[in-house]
């Protein structure tokens, strides 16, 4: 089967059309996201209880780690797919996307009876005490026991149909359930409906992926026979060189989200022992900081099968035009929302929080977080084109570098001589090294390709 009109997206179509028309729906999916992600902190914070609200902050590693099974499956599968399609080789693609689904729900289930097993134990590693403690496992009770295979699964689909080109379905997909959660967030959890706390927050979060799943079902239902994306257990047969391609790229991802999870962990035990208040101050912080980080993360993942594709069918030129533009774009918004936050800091932290110690706490560690946006956009740009190509090895060592080598370190480093506020720029430490590194391997990267053309 081919479709001729996502052949004319990938290979005629002029790169700035190209890259909005994939790259925009993506970036408005991670908005709707983010202010779904700051629907939880913004109502929970409406109860002006810093126990509540740390919970939600606490919690968040968890969350986060959902990405290392999205990334290997999510990331890993449709660059896959999107390289095939590049080839031509339709089989591969079909096979590709069903592995992606039946091993995402497989995962989500184990991750969500290992996560319930281990509750205490994990409760006391994230950082919760007496106090924090009971709303937290409240709160991961609806997102994690209950939650984790539809909040993997969702993402997991978002990707397998972005990776033919369906950018707009994908994000609708993700979006329905983002809008949703923010409906029902303030019912669940304020006063005045079902007075839940924190508790309702990720009851209202577990419902809202359910109704993203439903979302692709019927998609995928509707499209059937029209459609590169397979969930037919017939085409779940993995095959060696399927597996390895998909692994090849999805490990390192996942790897560098368990990386992630692994700093905010460390980051969170840091701030905690300051008290709730701080916890919360960096909750809100971290929450705010992903308007941009969602923004930048949503391009280099809108132009990963434009990347893939003529990567595959060796149209560097094309390729090379695709990652100069969204540079320009990706980085100069970044740029004008740091100094719009690093302004606006003490505004932003009273939006969630209307308390003093967290306001002064919170523009601080914002400050310090938003001077490194525009130089983790062209990490995460860079780190884009590499799971697109299938490198997966740089981009493992791009997240080695990011948090073992670099970010953990600066943390113990700068809380010891900036207590508390020191932390707020260790990202801004091992940005600045992974942004000059991602542009000379890039160069590299380009040239070694266009010789390797030249010389066929």
């Amino acid at each position: 089967m081919e479709d001729q009109k996502k052949i004319e997206l990938f290979e005629q179509m002029p790169v700035p059309r190209a890259v909005m028309k994939l790259a925009v729906p993506t970036i408005l999916s991670s908005l709707v996201m983010v202010l779904y992600n700051l629907a939880d902190t913004y109502f929970v914070g409406m109860l002006n209880n810093p126990i509540e609200n740390a919970a939600v902050a606490l919690a968040a590693p968890v969350l986060l780690a959902f990405n290392a099974v999205n990334n290997l499956f999510g990331v890993g599968s449709s660059s896959m797919m999107s390289r095939a399609l590049g080839r031509r080789d339709y089989d591969t693609v079909y096979k590709s996307s069903a592995f992606g689904f039946y091993c995402s729900v497989i995962c989500g289930i184990i991750f969500s009876l290992l996560c319930t097993i281990f509750a205490q134990p994990l409760l006391n590693l994230l950082g919760a005490d007496a106090d924090t403690a009971a709303s937290t496992a409240a709160y991961m009770k609806w997102t994690v026991t209950f939650g984790a295979a539809p909040a993997i699964l969702n993402v997991v689909m978002a990707y397998l149909v972005r990776a033919e080109g369906a950018s707009l379905h994908a994000s609708l997909g993700t979006m329905s359930g983002c809008l949703l959660n923010i409906v029902l967030d303030p019912i669940f959890i304020l006063p005045w409906g079902l007075n839940m706390g924190a508790e309702g927050a990720g009851l209202a979060t577990f419902l809202s992926n359910c109704v993203a799943c439903l979302y692709f079902f019927v998609l995928l239902w509707y499209k059937r026979g029209n459609t590169y994306v397979s969930i037919s257990p017939k085409m779940f047969r993995p095959q060696k060189n399927i597996v390895l391609g998909i692994f090849g790229v999805g490990i390192p991802a996942s790897i560098q989200n368990l990386l992630n999870v692994t700093g905010m962990t460390v980051l969170n035990n840091f701030t905690s022992a300051f008290g709730a208040d701080a916890v919360a101050a960096m909750g809100i912080v971290q929450k705010i900081n992903m308007v941009p980080m969602q923004i930048s993360m949503g391009i280099s993942q809108g132009i990963m099968p434009l990347i893939s594709y003529n990567y595959a069918s060796r149209n560097i030129q094309r390729m090379k035009k695709t990652l100069l533009f969204t540079v320009k774009i990706a980085v100069g918004f970044s740029i004008v929302v740091s100094a719009g936050y690093f302004i606006g800091a003490s505004g932003l932290i009273r939006l969630f929080m209307d308390n003093p110690d967290i306001i002064a706490y919170g523009t601080r560690f914002l400050r310090g977080f938003c001077i490194g946006l525009p130089f983790l956009c062209m990490d995460f740009v860079a780190v884009g084109v590499f799971q697109a190509a299938g490198l997966g090895r740089n981009a493992l060592v791009f997240a080695i570098l990011r948090k073992v080598v670099l970010e953990i370190p600066a943390l113990f480093i700068l809380n010891t001589l900036f207590p508390l506020y020191g932390l707020a720029y260790a990202q801004l430490t091992a940005e600045l090294i992974l942004a000059t590194a991602a542009v000379v391997v890039l160069v590299r990267l380009f040239r070694k390709l266009e010789r390797e053309k030249e010389s066929i």
